[in-house]
């Protein structure tokens, strides 16, 4: 054989095992990322028409308008035990990554009031949604004009003669609720409800006097002139400057603390899994969830609640989450909310 035909014919040979092991690389499919294989249970720690609810429900609505999940999602309420229920599931779905739980601060309350098996460190971190505000409530046909008004009022009425309702016992409404009764020396009736939208219809109905909803939780009352907000348990106003009603913002209701009532108060809305789910899942819902939140209607949904727009994840969340378990055994403690 002519050399050069030789040396063709060794190349070839040499070339025949990498022409076809490129080949088979080029048909063997990179590792898919995971995604659901099946229906997400979304689990509400809390009754129907609360600002979790609302919020969950609302969470769902924009994946399936926006096609962001190939599998469906439905919400489902599990709020027995101050939310315990929902906990305690999502606690006991170890390693499932099709089961995931909005949380309100009960994730902090329940346990520490009911003494129930659970701690937020049960559970696997996905993402703060954001931070709901509170908001003291009177109804719309009552005098008072302020905080300093009503609280007046309170105090004229002598102890335990005015009605604050709030949702559930123990939780957020009523450690906000003991705050205030410690900062101004005055005492409340408290009146449980099971949700935000029950406490809402009761105060608009004049069965309580006051309340310190969720702005979600009250806004069409408010918009249709049924109730009044004095003042927001936050540092600063909230941000939000279109009129709500023909004369009024969000942005016009001053913080508490300028109003005499030196109480400050926000609730989580974050997005939990159950524990020992692999980061690649952690990582799907933590994308998931930031394309909801990059949505229109979310920023709109923001606006419409009038919520806090802070979002953590990873490190920083469990950092943040860790600094309010110990505020809320605090607060707790001096309300004498803790489980015997």
């Amino acid at each position: 054989m002519h050399p050069l035909g030789q040396f063709m014919s060794r190349a070839l040979r040499c070339a025949v095992p990498v022409i076809a092991a490129m080949a088979a690389l080029s048909v063997t499919p990179l590792a898919a990322a995971w995604e659901p294989a099946r229906t997400v249970e979304f689990i509400v720690p809390a009754g129907t028409g609360g600002g979790a609810d609302q919020m969950a429900r609302f969470v769902q609505s924009v994946i399936a308008k926006h096609n962001l999940m190939k599998q469906p999602m439905v919400v489902v309420n599990k709020g027995g035990g101050a939310g315990a229920e929902g906990f305690l599931e999502v606690k006991g779905a170890k390693g499932d990554p099709h089961k995931i739980i909005i949380t309100l601060s009960n994730l902090f309350t329940t346990p520490l009031a009911t003494g129930v098996p659970f701690n937020w460190k049960d559970l696997t971190p996905v993402t703060m949604m954001a931070l709901d505000q509170f908001v003291l409530w009177v109804n719309a046909e009552t005098p008072y004009k302020t905080a300093q008004d009503y609280i007046g009022a309170v105090k004229a009425a002598g102890p335990s003669k005015m009605k604050m309702g709030g949702t559930g016992s123990k939780q957020e409404d009523q450690i906000i609720t003991a705050a205030i009764e410690k900062q101004a020396g005055v005492k409340f009736i408290y009146v449980p409800f099971k949700g935000g939208g029950d406490v809402a219809v009761q105060l608009v109905g004049k069965h309580i006097d006051s309340s310190v909803n969720n702005p979600i939780e009250a806004v069409a009352q408010w918009r249709g002139g049924q109730l009044r907000p004095l003042c927001v348990f936050d540092n600063e106003r909230m941000p939000y400057k279109a009129k709500v009603t023909a004369d009024m913002s969000w942005n016009d209701i001053p913080p508490c603390k300028q109003s005499g009532l030196d109480v400050d108060y926000l609730m989580l809305r974050g997005i939990f899994m159950a524990p020992d789910v692999k980061p690649d899942q952690v990582a799907y819902y933590v994308e998931l969830l930031k394309k909801v939140r990059a949505t229109p209607e979310w920023k709109e949904f923001l606006e419409r609640g009038a919520f806090n727009t802070t979002t953590l994840e990873g490190e920083p969340f469990r950092a943040w989450l860790a600094k309010e378990e110990q505020r809320h055994r605090q607060l707790m403690q001096e309300a004498g909310f803790l489980a015997k």
